[in-house]
């Protein structure tokens, strides 16, 4: 019930006025966000590729109904990724992408068009784009636009969330070979006629979804936190002969950087999700719904208001 009450927090102007004014509230906010411009960006690639970590960019800023709005963001993106390769960073970092934020809800074909000048600029770079996993009711659309990326950048990624519960159905779609699909929980409200509602089933159908992944010809992603499901991943890897560089774990910017880190020095490819820029708020909200203890926090920083 309390995850559910944060993600609808999550689309409420009010609830938004009242954390983005709370003092207190941005230096907690940096805990999850790496700050709000390109700059901020690239220092903490830096610092995390420098652990001998990899790196994926979110530039905050999704659900656009704007189309000048949409092609900006596309222009940021690129701008983003020309930094990383000037500043030899596109080795250790990719960007993820939210079709939302460059179109998807006004046209999809402008989304493409968008995406595509984002794919382009990542190639030159020298790295990739992942598409971001949204509101289930975009699933669809994106893997549309996933199947013509990948007609020019076949390396495109694509995350599919386990709370779906035709999630293990589209791992099986998507488990060929040179396909990269990053499997996570999802952090998003979904009618239960759709998506699983109990953590229970949502944790078995991730697992479901790591076999049909770690059996199949692709590069497995997989985004979690779950010491119980990190451990069942190395046992498919080594059921499946895969090797360290076969996959990888993705884990968000400030959490468990401790487990980043011993994962990394065990010889296993780790991925760190770093989101920047000004647009916070609802990211914010579905990492306070993914973790609440860290509500105690929030609720110290609004009472502190007056």
């Amino acid at each position: 019930m309390l995850r559910q009450a944060l993600l609808a927090a999550s689309h409420s102007g009010a609830a938004r006025r009242i954390v983005e004014t709370a003092p207190g509230t941005r230096g907690f906010v940096r805990r999850f966000v790496a700050g709000e411009s390109i700059d901020d960006a690239l220092r903490v690639t830096a610092d995390i590729a420098g652990q001998g970590l990899l790196v994926s960019l979110d530039v905050l800023g999704e659900d656009t109904h704007d189309t000048n709005r949409a092609d900006a963001n596309a222009d940021h993106y690129a701008m983003l990724l020309g930094r990383l390769g000037e500043d030899g960073l596109a080795g250790s970092a990719e960007v993820s992408l939210k079709l939302s934020a460059v179109g998807q809800a006004l046209d999809e074909d402008l989304a493409l068009a968008n995406a595509r000048r984002v794919c382009a600029a990542a190639r030159d770079a020298g790295t990739a784009v992942t598409l971001d996993a949204e509101d289930h009711e975009t699933v669809d659309s994106t893997l549309r636009v996933l199947a013509e990326l990948r007609r020019d950048f076949p390396d495109t990624g694509i995350a599919i969330q386990s709370y779906l519960r035709r999630s293990e159905e589209y791992c099986a779609e998507l488990a060929h070979e040179g396909s990269r699909v990053r499997l996570c929980k999802g952090a998003y409200r979904a009618p239960e006629s759709v998506a699983f509602t109990d953590d229970v089933e949502i944790d078995k159908s991730y697992v479901r979804c790591m076999r049909v992944l770690m059996a199949g010809q692709g590069y497995p992603m997989l985004a979690t936190h779950d010491p119980r499901l990190i451990e069942i991943a190395g046992a498919l890897a080594s059921l499946h002969d895969r090797e360290p560089s076969g996959y990888e774990y993705q884990m968000l910017y400030g959490i468990r950087p401790g487990e980043q880190r011993r994962l990394a020095r065990e010889g296993a490819r780790v991925r760190v999700y770093v989101a920047f820029g000004g647009e916070w708020y609802r990211y914010f909200m579905r990492r306070l719904a993914e973790k609440p203890a860290n509500l105690g926090f929030l609720f110290r920083s609004v009472a502190s208001r007056s």
